[in-house]
């Protein structure tokens, strides 16, 4: 494997000159920038970004942390995510955590170790403390730590007035509400907090129905919407915590020979973009996905510049009616 020093000997240049090429530090003439490139490109010479981080303040790595990129949402997050930490000159050291504390304590551990200038959090199994040791510009996603750390989310209230409104207003009379345990202590709590409101101000009776801390085990999802058709036939509403937990509902549906729309009716919440591919095609409260995934790179960026960041991001959501309601 090629060293920097066989650069510097094939460009016929010293060895600070090449870094100070890599680092784009000093006038270096652009002759002397193409020789040095040319003598990389020819060896097949690949800076290690650790080392060459080493020597700056800043790596240009970002970690993200997530608890299963095979999740449709996170997936697309993690796209966005890295797309703009791309255009902003930095790439993304990606974990995934699949809930394990043991294992993001872990990831946090490595990427400390490899310098990263900041830290976007998609999973929260840690303890407040653990998340303000780390000394590194951080973000969270859907979940308040602390006042000096901001966090990102849709308005998940408003999300959840929008699609029990809907279900109310299709003249659906009896409801039920399929999401991750309470106990978790995201913010995505606050979408069946706002269904229960809603349903009880319109004096509609409702049934609440959670996972155990584990909310993307999807046989958790088939045995909740089992019992509910079994406890709860007369339910004519749901109103799913995802875009995926909607689509088991759907499945949920066809076997136990209920019509969507005709006999329940379904709201999911996400806005992901296989939505679409559902029979009949869902209806959705939208996240900003995009939006979610550039502004927590941005918000990363300004902590490291020393910039003024909110301790709270919160992006308006958006109802999409399709097929199932």
């Amino acid at each position: 494997m090629p060293t920097i020093k066989d650069v510097a000997l094939k460009a016929g240049v010293s060895v600070t000159t090449v870094s100070r090429v890599l680092n784009n530090r000093g006038y270096l003439s652009e002759k002397l920038k193409k020789k040095v490139l040319q003598a990389m490109d020819e060896l097949n010479y690949r800076p290690n970004e650790l080392a060459r981080s080493l020597s700056r303040s800043r790596s240009n790595i970002i970690g993200l942390i997530i608890p299963s990129v095979a999740h449709p949402f996170f997936g697309e997050l993690t796209g966005y995510i890295e797309e703009h930490a791309y255009r902003n000159g930095c790439k993304l050291l990606l974990c995934n955590s699949r809930q394990d504390k043991h294992k993001e304590l872990e990831y946090i551990d490595m990427l400390r170790a490899s310098r990263v200038d900041g830290i976007i959090m998609g999973s929260h199994t840690l303890e407040v403390e653990a998340y303000q040791q780390m000394n590194l510009p951080l973000v969270t996603f859907d979940r308040q730590i602390s006042p000096g750390i901001p966090y990102v989310c849709s308005d998940n209230y408003q999300g959840g007035v929008l699609a029990t409104t809907l279900l109310i207003e299709k003249g659906c009379r009896q409801l039920a509400h399929i999401g991750g345990h309470p106990g978790l202590n995201i913010l995505s709590g606050l979408r069946f907090e706002a269904f229960a409101a809603t349903a009880g101000a319109h004096n509609i009776p409702y049934t609440l129905l959670h996972t155990d801390h584990n909310s993307f085990d999807v046989e958790a999802y088939e045995r909740l919407l089992a019992q509910l058709f079994h406890e709860q036939p007369g339910t004519d509403g749901i109103f799913a915590g995802s875009d995926i937990i909607a689509a088991y509902a759907l499945k949920a549906c066809r076997e136990h020979g209920r019509r969507v729309p005709e006999d329940m009716r379904i709201v999911g919440y996400d806005g992901i973009a296989l939505r679409s591919m559902l029979g009949p095609a869902l209806s959705t409260i939208r996240q900003p996905i995009e939006a979610m995934g550039k502004l927590a790179v941005e918000l990363i960026i300004r902590q490291i510049h020393g910039g003024p960041v909110s301790p709270q991001y919160v992006l308006p959501v958006e109802l999409e009616e399709g097929a199932t309601t």
